[in-house]
């Protein structure tokens, strides 16, 4: 007898991979049928695109890919609406695809410059506060940091022109500004695309987003006076060599003269953004035997330094000497006494370098900015007796 041949049972009885096949191979049977699947079925192996946020945004494509880059031609609303969506989404944006088509790195460069301090990390601690806005604000707009640690005597300005590794450069710190200066025209005729911290001045290279130190210098002035002080220090380096120093100790000096209060040139000391320097300033301050009641110190590094000084000397802070800082360093707040000090906005200069890097990067408009300061009163000032 020949072998009887059993019913062929293989679809019948197809038994699924996993239950993703299962369901691909339950719909693939239904579009006859239901025509499910003719408009793009929600698989449950798709991932989900720039398409699917467009639909559920209201808006185009091309839109949603701008906004999830950080092009700032999305309005605010616009681009938060798109990214929560892509957040729910779990989307995430290809960067290898995205560098293809653009040529970019999709990768900015931070570069800090050393700058004496005391814990031997050479970078200005109101920087490093700087950083985490940097940081997050990058992650935003879909770009990576690299973060790079520069001396000042090194080559950093040509170092970045033809090694691709970043499509553009924040520039943080500068030393002696002279110097510095002539780089920063270096970077602008290689045709760089960077970005600085510093002071805004008419005919810089490059772009620069600063603090309105001017403002910041009238802020602490009009403070002290308010208090009844009349001879007011002011410690840091007033020269082109240090050009935010030597706004705020103008903008202090306007203000005072305003509330007819001469400035005394013997009641300035040079100092750099360090404790120790500040430290030093206060004792050459008190060896000049000239009288003070206040110190408006360009940093709170150096305020933080002048106050060891005066107490060491017997000076009661804040009975006997005000004393204001500049910046805002966390520090400040945890001082002996605590520091009144001009805060700088850390959080919105880190969004605003960011964004006026993209959009040099992108040929679109970058202009200079100001941020406003703002007047911290803590327990360094008190009203003279």
């Amino acid at each position: 007898m020949g072998r009887r041949r059993l019913p062929d049972t293989r679809f019948a009885r197809e038994p699924y991979r996993d239950a993703t096949h299962a369901a691909t191979l339950a719909v693939s049977r239904l579009q006859p049928m239901t025509g499910i699947g003719r408009s793009r079925p929600a698989m449950l192996t798709d991932k989900p695109t720039s398409f699917d946020i467009a639909q559920r945004a209201g808006v185009s494509q091309p839109t949603v890919s701008r906004a999830l880059r950080g092009d700032p031609t999305v309005s605010e609303a616009t681009r938060k609406r798109i990214e929560a969506i892509a957040a729910q989404l779990n989307y995430k944006v290809d960067k290898n695809a995205s560098s293809l088509r653009s040529r970019h790195s999709n990768t900015l460069a931070l570069l800090f410059f050393e700058d004496p301090t005391p814990d031997d990390s050479l970078i200005n601690p109101f920087f490093l506060s700087m950083l985490g806005s940097i940081a997050r604000t990058c992650s935003l707009r879909g770009y990576d940091l690299l973060t790079s640690f520069q001396q000042l005597s090194s080559n950093w300005h040509v170092d970045y022109e033809d090694s691709h590794k970043a499509d553009g450069i924040i520039l943080l710190g500068y030393g002696d500004y002279e110097t510095y200066r002539a780089r920063l025209e270096q970077l602008e005729a290689q045709g760089t695309h960077f970005v600085r911290w510093g002071s805004v001045q008419p005919g810089q290279p490059g772009t620069t987003i600063g603090c309105d130190n001017v403002r910041g210098g009238r802020d602490a002035a009009a403070h002290l006076v308010a208090l009844g002080r009349r001879r007011i220090a002011f410690l840091g380096e007033a020269s082109s060599h240090s050009p935010e120093l030597e706004e705020r100790y103008r903008g202090a000096c306007a203000m005072m003269l305003e509330a007819g209060v001469k400035p005394d040139i013997g009641l300035q000391v040079d100092a750099i953004t360090t404790e120790a320097s500040g430290y030093e300033a206060a004792q050459k301050l008190i060896g000049r035997g000239i009288a003070f009641d206040a110190i408006f110190a360009a940093s709170d590094l150096i305020a933080i330094g002048a106050m060891r000084a005066l107490e060491e000397a017997g000076v009661d802070v804040p009975r006997d000497v005000s004393v204001v800082g500049f910046d805002d360093i966390p520090a400040a707040s945890l001082s002996h006494p605590p520091l009144t000090t001009i805060a700088q906005d850390y959080r919105k200069a880190g969004e605003m370098l960011v964004d006026t890097l993209l959009r040099s990067i992108r040929a679109q408009t970058a202009e200079a900015a100001m941020l406003p300061p703002r007047l911290i009163i803590r327990r360094s000032t008190a009203e003279a007796k």
